[in-house]
């Protein structure tokens, strides 16, 4: 799997890429065929917002779909544990509809 990061108003240091990786990482043990995962943070645009606002979205392609998560928190590390947490949920899911489709066609 591989992992391309991008920031969006501000820079990403090695510390939180190398956390992302961290995170991403663990996700693929849920669903094992994911091939590439585009991962974008950064500050989320300040309109009628108090305060810094982080978010991280992600699109991952797992075979030939795509499926995309976003979510926002007051600090980085949170968003990005936020979008990990959410990614594991659906994968599983997404798992499970599979395996619910070939037990069926047996």
């Amino acid at each position: 799997m591989t992992i391309t990061i991008t920031q969006q108003g501000m820079d990403v240091t090695p510390t939180i890429r190398e956390y992302i990786e961290e995170k991403m990482g663990q996700v693929q043990k849920y669903f094992e065929s994911i091939r590439h995962m585009d991962v974008v943070a950064g500050m989320a645009n300040a309109h009628q917002r108090k305060g810094k606002n982080f978010f991280c979205k992600v699109v991952v392609q797992v075979g030939s779909d795509v499926m995309q998560v976003e979510k926002e928190a007051e600090d980085l590390y949170k968003a990005i544990d936020k979008v990990k947490d959410h990614l594991r949920v659906e994968l599983v899911e997404w798992k499970k509809k599979l395996e619910d489709r070939s037990s069926a066609r047996e």
